[in-house]
């Protein structure tokens, strides 16, 4: 194969495993949204759900559809408030009510239907992206509970999410426990009896005790990735591996430049190899000059601007030839760059070069039950 993201879903089982042991008397959430993280939505959730996990999330009620028409019957919870919820209410997912308004169409949707829709009210405590503010919290209580008292929902949730937890000590993560802790209270006063109550992602899991619940939503942790200063824990495995073939290989004469704006002049008679991946693949143009790719056993950089659907690497005087492998980021276990090195390199994290890339590399996934 000339380019492939090999994903080994026995990491991904390994890792929630791991997981599940850390935060043992809390339920975990496997996170499998954005494809995924770009590793197979699919696969991922089986590989998750395999390794312990109780309950699947997603972003949007098209990805909770994906995992029911693939014959997933575990809890889904849909984090996002947008889009018809009709079928999702009909194939037993779990939806996010942030607002009354969308409440009231998950309402509507559940009448139509003819089933009690599932609700996990989301209290907004600091983030300011979904869920009701804190003066919005009493009247979504109240209409979810109205909701419920006509028996088309019933109130099985109540969650939030932390804006800071992966900067350790930063106050906002303390802020928002005692927040969540006041919402909880209120809605339960009120007389909402939630099986869940749940605010912790990997890195509160992972750096603050206190904050994992009844739930945990892993994310990023189940891949091996985490947003985390250092990146994840040891004991976690990176799952994905991006690799491919040099297309061709030249040699040319010093003085020559290479690639787009001749960004890159060869210093000396060199050997160039070209490889079959660019930004459309999701290899940012920024990695131009880095040393993050690996072959025959060192690290080389990427000489040049990178491309669409390619870029080239300047070897020197190794003796490349076409077909050779190299490998853009993987667990590490060979000194190859790893997907949170390409994150710290470039200014960004490992879940947007896992997330990014694109639908044309081909997932080959190995090491589970897919």
């Amino acid at each position: 194969m000339d380019r492939e993201a090999l994903v080994d879903l026995g990491a991904i089982t390994g890792n929630v495993a791991a997981l599940c042991e850390l935060v043992r008397g809390s339920q975990v959430l496997a996170a499998v949204k954005a494809d995924g993280y770009g590793h197979g939505m699919v696969p991922a959730a089986r590989a998750a759900l395999a390794g312990g996990a109780s309950w699947l999330g997603v972003a949007d009620l098209a990805e909770a559809l994906t995992l029911r028409q693939a014959g997933i019957t575990a809890p889904v919870l849909c984090m996002m408030t947008f889009g018809d919820p009709l079928e999702a209410i009909r194939r037993d997912v779990d939806l996010t009510a942030g607002s009354v308004a969308f409440l009231a169409e998950i309402e509507a949707a559940a009448r139509q239907a003819g089933v009690q829709a599932r609700l996990h009210l989301k209290a907004d405590t600091g983030l300011s992206r979904g869920g009701a503010t804190r003066a919005d919290w009493p009247g979504l209580v109240e209409a979810a509970l109205d909701a419920q008292a006509r028996g088309r929902a019933r109130v099985v949730g109540l969650w939030s999410h932390f804006a800071c937890a992966d900067i350790p000590g930063h106050p906002s993560v303390a802020a928002q426990l005692d927040a969540f802790a006041g919402a909880v209270a209120f809605a339960e006063k009120a007389g909402v009896t939630p099986e869940v109550r749940h605010i912790a992602n990997t890195a509160a899991a992972l750096t603050v005790p206190g904050s994992r619940f009844d739930l945990v939503r892993f994310g990023g942790a189940i891949y091996g990735l985490s947003t985390l200063p250092g990146g994840a824990p040891s004991w976690l495995r990176p799952a994905m591996t991006l690799r491919a073939r040099l297309a061709m290989v030249k040699r040319v004469p010093a003085g020559t430049g290479v690639s787009y704006g001749h960004r890159y002049l060869t210093s000396r008679e060199t050997t160039l190899g070209l490889v079959p991946l660019g930004y459309a693949d999701g290899v940012p143009r920024t990695a131009a000059g880095q040393p993050l790719v690996s072959a025959h056993g060192r690290r080389w950089p990427i000489a040049g601007t990178v491309c669409m659907d390619q870029f080239v690497v300047d070897f020197g005087d190794e003796p490349v030839a076409a077909g050779d492998e190299v490998v853009l980021f993987g667990p590490g276990d060979d000194g190859e760059p790893t997907a949170q090195e390409w994150g710290e390199t470039l200014g960004t994290i490992s879940y947007e070069i896992a997330t990014g890339i694109g639908g044309r590399v081909p997932r080959t996934h190995a090491g589970g039950d897919h």
